[in-house]
């Protein structure tokens, strides 16, 4: 049986920087003891339904749903409106991106030094990865993973 993690109204609220996430603190989780502190989660903002994402951290011991523009317009809500969020753990089993391993695979003596590596460090550097919230990041911390693992 899942974990029902939240089942509640939350306000949308904006970052206060000039490219600020919008996004839904959630007190009531408290910040995983993860690598990040990152947890996994699926459920629903209103009526929209998603899987494999992930709570981060707000820095105030709370974490955080980021609200992405796709599911603001499908929701037709911004932020200072309220939405109905339902929270899952997603156990659903770890793959690691398909795009990630054509990285990886490019340096080979990288993409083994990936393999060798636990899981959980492989889903937090995947997690850290897709957290990212421009594609332009995301490269640069592909990058940047590779350039670790050639050091490990």
């Amino acid at each position: 049986m899942e974990e029902l993690l939240v089942d509640k109204e939350y306000l949308l609220q904006k970052m206060p920087c000039k490219y600020g996430w919008t996004f839904v603190e959630i007190p009531e989780i408290p910040m995983p003891k993860t690598p990040f502190g990152m947890m996994r989660v699926k459920g629903q903002i209103d009526d929209y339904e998603f899987s494999n994402v992930n709570l981060m951290p707000l820095g105030n011991g709370h974490v955080f749903l980021a609200v992405k523009a796709e599911i603001r317009k499908t929701i037709k809500k911004e932020a200072g409106d309220c939405v109905h969020i339902i929270l899952y753990r997603d156990n659903a089993p770890f793959e690691i991106p398909e795009e990630v391993i054509i990285c990886l695979k490019e340096e080979p003596s990288a993409y083994e030094a990936f393999q060798k590596l636990k899981a959980s460090k492989q889903r937090a550097f995947v997690d850290w990865i897709y957290s990212a919230k421009t594609d332009e990041t995301k490269v640069n911390r592909i990058a940047a993973m590779i350039n670790e693992l050639l050091n490990i």
